[in-house]
């Protein structure tokens, strides 16, 4: 097991099954133009594979599939079909939710339980103005259909000033009812919001503001979460949970647990770092050679965790899974 001076290891894996995404919101790419598959991504067999020597050169425990959009990707059903059977404590899955009705019998079928859907607004023409791509009412119908099916359900909001702040209310409103839990997700210094302080000061709201909103209407009172959580949970007594994910405000770099491995073979040990690990020729190799050398990037891995607090990077969140 490989443990840095803090404590911290990877217990939680990332896997960014593709670049492409079916959106191209404001907070991720600033052109409008959608993410496309890289053109040297990795197979669904050698994807697999990488779990496999991960889980057993670093312990990881909890895999979660992301993209960019997941849903999209050929290799989402040989990947699933291979993964679900590492005997995993626990696999979920992010989305955006477009195609989230038509593939959720796979999901099903494989075992995925856990959803993490990012929605921003339940307003339509908010949701175009944000997303610039997808259809809101779709997104709403394959929710609920997973909720029917039993999937828990977690809703990923990123508050923007001038774009969605007034969304804050109605969506937790939306989601304690139905029994999901809304996450606020603080607006993060990636990509070219971490070239441009400007436009990400100008739509930063943080975790004070948010609990100000939030108090106006609803009594809450803060939750347990477990240690190496990215979010603080507070509970509203009698109708449900929410969560803020203070990347800036409250930073949770000293009990982070997570490792990223993006679709083209590239280990990622911290989003502010722009360290990078090639595995991808590693992936290829009978078990006995991988793993040797495999432990010797995590460990770099590792150190490139920050000591204190999430200081932004340059790197584009799609492409690294969130």
């Amino acid at each position: 097991m490989i443990v840095d001076r803090q404590g911290r290891r990877f217990r939680n894996l990332r896997v960014s099954l593709t670049a492409a995404c079916n959106y191209a919101c404001t907070y991720c790419v600033p052109n409008g133009k959608r993410l496309v598959a890289a053109q040297d991504e990795l197979s669904a067999d050698a994807m697999a594979r990488g779990v496999a020597y991960l889980i057993e050169a670093a312990g990881i425990e909890r895999l979660r599939i992301t993209g960019g959009e997941p849903l999209v990707s050929t290799r989402l059903e040989p990947f699933l079909r291979q993964v679900s059977q590492f005997g995993l404590d626990d696999i979920s899955l992010t989305t955006n939710g477009q195609l989230l009705e038509r593939k959720l019998p796979l999901l099903v079928e494989c075992g995925i339980r856990r959803l993490n859907v990012s929605l921003d607004t339940l307003d339509a023409d908010a949701f175009r103005g944000i997303a610039r791509g997808g259809d809101l009412a779709t997104v709403l119908a394959g929710m609920e259909a997973a909720r029917e099916a039993g999937m828990k359900i977690k809703v990923n909001m990123v508050p923007l000033r001038g774009q969605n702040l007034d969304q804050v209310l109605p969506l937790l409103e939306y989601c304690l009812e139905r029994g999901f839990e809304l996450r606020f997700i603080e607006l993060m210094r990636m990509g070219h919001l971490a070239r441009d302080p400007n436009a990400f000061n100008q739509q930063f709201v943080g975790l004070p503001e948010l609990l100000e909103l939030i108090g106006g209407r609803h009594q809450y009172v803060q939750a347990s979460a477990p240690v190496d959580a990215t979010a603080m949970r507070y509970a509203i007594p009698g109708a449900g949970h929410f969560g803020v994910i203070a990347n800036e405000s409250v930073p949770f770099c000293r009990t982070c647990s997570r490792l990223r491995l993006s679709s083209t073979g590239w280990l990622h040990g911290c989003l502010s770092s722009s360290n990078r690990h090639f595995v991808g020729d590693l992936l290829d190799k009978p078990r006995h050679q991988a793993l040797p050398a495999l432990q010797r990037l995590l460990v770099k891995a590792l150190g490139d965790k920050q000591d204190l607090a999430f200081s932004g990077g340059v790197t584009v969140m799609k492409i690294i899974g969130g």
